[in-house]
């Protein structure tokens, strides 16, 4: 990750746990916090979906902890919150398919998981909980660009659990004066993104397709837009997030994305370009509980976070591309 800063205080006093430290948003925003000085930063992760290579470079850094556990457990959330200041939490079950084919294990996690974590934060009295929200959150809503205060019926047991988490945090800062503060992400995307799980996000799934020589599967016609999001702009979101000093800007949640729509045919195309492909991708059905449509309104993180995305999809790709040929070697098709 280039070195841009998105904060002036000095992170050095200050102790961080992130949550599914170990997955693809949270060691990238463990990287940042460990470049820039950070005092300490936990991860807690039970590496289901989190890998270890992830946070491999950081496990002799004098300032990082790695605790492996699992945010099902109420006390392992407790112990690993201990002497904590900020909480970034992104853990969670992701992927819309996975919790249309086992919704038990999708709320366990992203609600009862979620719900340990806000009790741990509350008993060790945490200076601010910031969350991974959801863009699925606006379900069914024709709306573009999304506005925050306006959502649809959720879509899928994903979607479902991760609006619960929006109403859990809500009614935790109004009852027991947590600060904290939620982050809708948009289909955010990047290097240390697994392409290889059964669940991939598209982008990791099509730029390991193209690199390999097979085409990828695109899921319906291809005209489904996005708001495609790299995680550089993900991490400056948490960073603004866990050290605003805006009390306007807490306690509430945000839309994290580009504010940049593009269907799933133009992202093919723009990964092709960019790895030099002349491969045509194959269609299949459309995907149970996918939106058709997403694009975000940023002005509000704009204008209270000071959010502002610094790279755009075009770049993101370039950089990811960069990432997966470098580290290629790193990864093997053992999980999918």
């Amino acid at each position: 990750m280039p070195d841009l800063t998105f904060h002036t205080t000095d992170l050095n006093k200050y102790h961080f746990l992130i949550t599914g430290g170990a997955g693809f948003i949270g060691s990238n925003l463990v990287e940042y916090l460990l470049k820039n000085n950070a005092g300490k930063v936990r991860v807690l992760d039970n590496l289901s979906t989190g890998r270890k290579e992830n946070i491999a470079e950081f496990l002799s850094h004098p300032a990082f902890e790695f605790v492996e556990g699992d945010i099902c457990d109420l006390e392992t959330c407790k112990t690993a919150a201990e002497g904590i200041d900020f909480i970034s939490h992104q853990a969670a079950l992701g992927s819309v398919p996975r919790s249309v084919k086992d919704p038990v294990s999708t709320n366990a996690v992203n609600i009862t998981g979620f719900l340990n974590m806000l009790v741990a934060a509350k008993d060790q009295q945490i200076k601010r909980f910031v969350y991974a929200a959801s863009s699925s959150t606006y379900g069914d809503s024709k709306e573009l660009p999304k506005v925050e205060e306006r959502i649809g019926r959720p879509l899928s047991p994903y979607a479902v659990t991760k609006y619960v988490n929006e109403l859990y945090a809500d009614v935790f800062s109004r009852l027991y004066g947590i600060s904290t503060i939620g982050l809708r992400y948009f289909n955010i995307f990047g290097p240390k993104q697994d392409p290889y799980g059964a669940y991939a996000a598209v982008i990791p799934l099509f730029i390991d397709a193209v690199m390999n020589g097979r085409s990828p599967v695109i899921n319906g016609d291809g005209e489904n837009t996005r708001d495609f999001t790299y995680v550089e702009n993900a991490v400056q979101a948490n960073v603004k997030a866990l050290l605003t000093t805006n009390s306007e800007a807490l306690n509430t949640v945000y839309n994290i994305a580009a504010g940049e729509k593009i269907s799933l045919n133009e992202l093919f195309r723009l990964i092709s370009e960019v790895l030099n492909s002349t491969l045509k991708p194959i269609y299949g059905p459309f995907r149970e509980g996918d939106i058709r449509d997403s694009l975000a309104n940023l002005a509000k993180a704009q204008s209270t976070l000071g959010y502002q995305p610094t790279v755009k999809v075009r770049e993101g790709l370039i950089r990811t591309v960069e990432y997966f040929s470098s580290a290629k070697h790193r990864f093997n098709n053992t999980e999918a």
